[in-house]
C-alpha cells in the first residue's frame, strides 16, 4: 500500500477518534473494513502529528485530548450573511496553506478563497522561519484577497491584519493581547499568532495578496520544545474559549471588514487602533536591521503607511524593515 493510502486511512481513523472517547480496535476495524493490524499500523505514527494517543488493553484507542475538527459547513453557518464573501476549503494535511493558495491565485482563484489546514507540516513564518503546530492545537489558514490598487499601495497591510486579529480575539474576551511591529500577536507569555503576507501583481495594479495566519489555541509540552521563542496560547488568556470553527469564522469576518476599509482608505484609517495595541508604544527598543546594524530609541508608533517611527539620538526616523526587541 502506498504512503498516500496509509495517510488517508490514518485521517479517517483520527476523525472518528476526534470525540475523545475510547474506540476498540475491533470496532474500528469493522467500521472501516480493515484488519486490527491495519488499524494499529495506521495509528502507529500519529505522534508525528503532535498527537498523544492512549492505548489501553480491553478498552481500545483514545485521543488524550479531543480534537475539534474544522468543518466547512459549520464555519459558513457561523459567518451568516458574510458567508457569500468566502470560498472555504478545509484540508486534512498540507505543507503550507500559503504556498498552495499562491498557486491558486496565479490560476485566477477568486478573492475570498480560504484554505484552512488541520495539520501543516511545513508552515512558514516571516523571514523564512518555520511555524510549528500540531493537530487541533492551532488554527492555520490562508486567505486570498484581491485589490484594484497596485503593490505599492499595500504598505501597512500586515499591520491592518493584526488589527483584525485583535478585534476577533476581543470578541471572545481574550485578555492582554498586543501587537508587535510588523506582524506578531503577543500576550505576556509570548507569541500567540503570526502573519505572513505574500503578494502578486503589478506596482500599478491590480494585485492579489495571500494572508497566512497561524494562531496557537493550546500548547502541548512537545510543541513548546519545538518553538525557539516564548510562546503563548489562546486558552491561557481567553475566558470564553471558542471552538476552532467559531474562531475561524470571527477572524474571517473581521478580516473582510478590515481589508475593505484598507482598500478604501489605506492603513491610515487603522493607525490609531493599531497603536493602542502596540506592545512597545513609547517604550525603549532596539531595532536590528537586515545588515546587522542596531538602532536604539523610543518607539513612537507608526506612520500612515505602516513604517515604525523611532525617536533616536539623531532624531525621529522611520523604518520599513528590521526586528524589534524591547529593553528592560
Amino acid at each position: 500500500m502506498n504512503a498516500d493510502s496509509v495517510q488517508a486511512r490514518t485521517w479517517r481513523l483520527l476523525e472518528l477518534l476526534a470525540d475523545g472517547e475510547f474506540h476498540s480496535g475491533e470496532a474500528l476495524a469493522q467500521q472501516f473494513g480493515l484488519s486490527r493490524a491495519s488499524v494499529f499500523n495506521a495509528l502507529e505514527s500519529v505522534a508525528e502529528y503532535g498527537i498523544e494517543l492512549q492505548r489501553i488493553r480491553g478498552r481500545g484507542y483514545r485521543l488524550a485530548r479531543p480534537w475539534q475538527r474544522l468543518e466547512r459547513d459549520e464555519i459558513l453557518r457561523l459567518l451568516g450573511k458574510e458567508a457569500t464573501r468566502f470560498d472555504i476549503e478545509v484540508l486534512a494535511q498540507a505543507t503550507s496553506s500559503n504556498a498552495l493558495l499562491l498557486q491558486r491565485a496565479a490560476a485566477n482563484a477568486a478573492s475570498g478563497s480560504v484554505l484552512a489546514v488541520e495539520l501543516q507540516t511545513a508552515g512558514r513564518g516571516r523571514l523564512g522561519r518555520a511555524w510549528h503546530s500540531g493537530l487541533g492545537n492551532a488554527l492555520t489558514f490562508s486567505l486570498l484577497w484581491r485589490f484594484e490598487c497596485g503593490l505599492n499601495a499595500l504598505s501597512g497591510l500586515s499591520l491592518a491584519v493584526g488589527v483584525a486579529i485583535v478585534r476577533a480575539l476581543n470578541e471572545f474576551g481574550a485578555q492582554g493581547v498586543k501587537l508587535k511591529w510588523p506582524n506578531d500577536v503577543l500576550t505576556d507569555q509570548g507569541k500567540l499568532a503570526g502573519v505572513l503576507i505574500e503578494a502578486q501583481g503589478d506596482m500599478l495594479g491590480p494585485s492579489a495578496v495571500v494572508i497566512g495566519i497561524g494562531l496557537n489555541c493550546t500548547l502541548s509540552v512537545q510543541l513548546e520544545r519545538q518553538i525557539d521563542q516564548p510562546a503563548s496560547a489562546l486558552d491561557e488568556v481567553c475566558g470564553n474559549m471558542p471552538s476552532r470553527n467559531q474562531l475561524l469564522a470571527a477572524l474571517l469576518r473581521e478580516l473582510a471588514a478590515v481589508l475593505q476599509q484598507f482598500a478604501q482608505d489605506g492603513f491610515a484609517a487603522l493607525r490609531d487602533e493599531w497603536e493602542r495595541y502596540h506592545v512597545h508604544q513609547q517604550k525603549t527598543i532596539q531595532l536590528r536591521m537586515p545588515d546587522g546594524q542596531i538602532v536604539s530609541g523610543i518607539a513612537c508608533g507608526v506612520s500612515d503607511s505602516g513604517e515604525l517611527c523611532v525617536e533616536t539620538a539623531q532624531g525621529l526616523r522611520q523604518f520599513n524593515s528590521g526586528e524589534v526587541g524591547g529593553l528592560r
